[in-house]
């Protein structure tokens, strides 16, 4: 070998890189789907148990969903509140009824997800 000559042993190389993709770490894990509408089920759920899953509703990554809260009760009145009048409704773009305890969420994706 002359002097400045480098040759890098490739089977080590090979070895080296193929243990690390191994490990994961130099591919990164793949991101999670985005469900194209989830639904979200308010049923039997507390105030503030229906307000976490609204939450993750708006950071999920989906454009549109379904909300189920029920004919009646507190959980109806209070979702159309949340989506006119709170920190999430800036991110709702729209609310058609689907029927009188379901509603169609059309969601502006947030920019810090």
């Amino acid at each position: 070998m002359a002097a400045g000559d480098f040759s890098p042993d490739i089977k080590s190389v090979n070895k080296s890189v193929r243990a690390k993709l191994r490990l994961g770490n130099l591919i990164p894990a793949p991101p999670a789907p985005v469900p194209a509408c989830p639904r979200v089920d308010l049923h039997q759920h507390t105030e503030q148990q229906a307000w976490d899953r609204l939450v993750e509703l708006i950071h999920s990554g989906a454009r549109r969903g379904i909300v189920i809260t029920g004919a009646s009760g507190i959980l109806k009145v209070k979702f159309q509140q949340w989506a006119r009048d709170s920190v999430i409704s800036p991110y709702i773009i729209s609310i058609t009824p689907i029927n009188n305890g379901s509603f169609e969420v059309i969601i502006k994706i947030p920019r810090n997800r």
